[in-house]
């Protein structure tokens, strides 16, 4: 008679860094949305309350980076949120950077 082999699936905690990581990524887009509106209700004036939401968006995209790739230091735990945040950081950073070279 064959023997039966059990398998038990241990569910691992996601990497506290990589949800970090994820958050600051939608925080990021979510400042993008809004300066974007208030740009377009202010009709182009106070560009510099626009311009400080967009810094403070793509410093935000940078720690959010940081913090993705510091997040696959920890062990037993899943990396799926660090793998998501770090790329969409990554992606968002570069678009920051080719936005303000833009301006300049």
């Amino acid at each position: 008679m064959a023997r039966r082999y059990r398998y038990a699936i241990i569910k691992k905690k996601e990497a506290a860094k990589g949800k970090l990581s994820v958050g600051l990524a939608i925080a990021s887009l979510l400042l993008f949305g809004g300066a974007v509106g208030i740009a377009y209700v202010l009709e182009g004036s106070y560009g510099f309350i626009v311009g400080g939401i967009c810094l403070f968006a793509a410093l935000l995209s940078v720690y959010g980076f940081l913090m993705g790739i510091s997040s696959f230091s920890k062990e037993k735990c899943t990396h799926r949120t660090s793998i998501i945040g770090s790329i969409l950081n990554g992606i968002f950073m570069v678009g920051w950077l080719a936005f303000f070279l833009m301006g300049v």
